[in-house]
């Protein structure tokens, strides 16, 4: 997932850094960090992707995002 997929899926989900944080089980601070385009252990990337995916995200293209109809 890359930086800007996370900030599209947020703005198309209309949540916040708290929000995907609290689903993903991770700090906000580990959101920003993502978001900034720092590395993050593969683990917590999945499980910031999974939290986004179970909130109806699709990504696809390997750059995009759509929501799930």
């Amino acid at each position: 997932m890359l930086p800007v997929q996370c900030r599209m899926a947020r703005a198309a989900l209309q949540i916040g850094v708290r929000e995907l944080a609290e689903a993903a089980n991770v700090s906000t601070n580990t959101i920003t960090r993502l978001e900034r385009g720092e590395e993050l252990q593969p683990r917590t990337v999945a499980a910031i992707r999974i939290a986004l995916e179970a909130a109806g995200v699709e990504f696809i293209n390997g750059t995009g995002v759509k929501l799930r109809a």
